[in-house]
């Protein structure tokens, strides 16, 4: 497998002899055969930033820089969990990556290859069931019924321009929508996609929603969208804070949807960390709920998402509360190669999902800048096993735990949650 690199000019290449390296966390290592897949559909080459690609040379075994030109990276389509980080050196350590999840990819066989595994079936999350041009018609249809409704127009812009499925899915009426109900947060997270401090050094890909909806605009859209079983709207959205900070507008809302229909599913994506406001909203009908959460260690948890007001022994309170209620819950695990991996990264993990009842672990992939989110951290304290054997470790130790990308809920379970409501 072949060093693969790019020119100033963005021209990718296969280095003729360069082995590829990749980085986990922040050590330099070889690529292992059952850690590729073919560069899956829908994947993007991308060059780095004030880079150079490192490589391996195949008869010392020494790591070798290419200067004079540029690492590359994969950004994987969803469904997809990255194994290892491109190998590169920075050549301006005080420059940070845009806001992405860069993967090793390399050359073999004649084709592009991945340090990546697929998690989930991504059909549904394929940008090919997105046509451009039938959206920009059922967007223009969705606006003129619903002229005065906010949230629908700013969730065309996320359809239109940042090209968010999520977002999209609203106006095709089908699987997941978007319902962002918050501008404000709880948590100054690091890594956060819709606000970010002028000092942080990177700007956010999108912005956030800058209006306090009203309770009839969330019943306009939550009942626009919930038409057959297996439809959810999803409160938490990337262009939003945290949705449970408007609980007082949302309990009344849903309480009022679920008067007119029991059709779909109610999610919502949240951190969790306001207990009382996350119990009011699973008591008015939640179904759905999908616990932001990046560690299970406080100084760790602390240092990303940089609570206010709230600890992550909130979190796991509410997380407990929710599944006690009969709510499906799931927690959407921020994935980073050499730290989720980590000896005590997992066992407080395996043990926070024990305690709360958490029934999927849905991989997401860190987009950040390496340098910045390693600094921050605390250090590795015992074996890092590399993402390939720390996901067969979960599967071992959560058997009865599913491990994907996307929401899973068993239509019995559905069911019985009604029944219970």
């Amino acid at each position: 497998m072949y060093l693969v690199y790019a020119d100033e000019q963005g021209r990718v290449y296969d280095h003729p002899e360069a082995f590829a390296v990749a980085r986990n966390g922040e050590m330099l290592t070889e690529i292992l055969e059952e850690e590729l897949i073919p560069l899956p559909e829908g994947a993007t080459l991308v060059s780095l930033p004030d880079t150079v690609p490192v490589g391996m040379d195949p008869e010392s075994g020494e790591m070798r820089r290419l200067d004079g030109f540029t690492a590359v990276g994969a950004l994987l389509p969803q469904g997809f969990t990255r194994l290892l980080l491109p190998g590169y050196v920075k050549t301006d350590k005080q420059k940070k990556f845009p806001l992405f999840g860069y993967t090793a990819v390399v050359w073999k066989d004649g084709a592009f290859w991945a340090a990546a595994r697929q998690s989930d079936d991504p059909f549904q999350w394929n940008p090919l069931n997105f046509p451009m041009e039938e959206l920009q018609h059922r967007v223009e249809q969705t606006l003129s019924q619903f002229p005065e409704n906010r949230i629908l127009r700013h969730l065309s812009h996320c359809a239109l321009e940042y090209e968010c499925l999520t977002a999209s899915n609203n106006f095709f009426h089908r699987w997941e929508g978007s319902l962002p109900v918050s501008y404000t947060c709880n948590a100054g997270c690091y890594g956060c996609i819709s606000e970010q401090p002028e000092e942080s050094g990177f700007p956010s890909p999108q912005t956030r929603m800058n209006f306090k909806p009203t309770e009839d605009e969330l019943v306009e859209v939550m009942l626009h969208h919930l038409k057959t079983p297996e439809s959810i709207i999803s409160f938490g959205q990337g262009c939003e804070g945290e949705p449970s900070t408007m609980a007082g507008i949302i309990v009344p809302a849903m309480r009022r949807v679920r008067q007119t229909t029991d059709m779909g599913l109610i999610n919502i994506n949240t951190n969790a960390g306001l207990t009382d406001h996350i119990k009011g909203i699973v008591d008015a009908g939640l179904d759905l709920m999908r616990v932001s959460i990046i560690s299970a260690i406080d100084e760790h948890y602390n240092a990303y998402y940089r609570p206010r007001g709230y600890t992550l022994e909130n979190v796991a309170r509410s997380a407990e509360y929710a599944a006690s209620k009969g709510v499906y819950t799931s927690i959407n695990y921020l994935c980073f190669p050499g730290v989720f991996d980590r000896e005590e990264e997992m066992e407080a993990m395996i043990n926070f999902i024990r305690r709360t009842g958490i029934r999927l672990i849905q991989l997401r992939n860190l987009n950040i800048d390496p340098e910045s989110y390693l600094e921050m951290i605390p250090k590795a304290q015992g074996e890092v096993f590399g993402m390939k054997q720390a996901i067969e470790i979960y599967q071992q130790e959560l058997p009865d735990v599913v491990i994907g990308s996307f929401t899973h809920v068993p239509p019995k379970e559905l069911q019985n949650r009604k029944n219970m409501g």
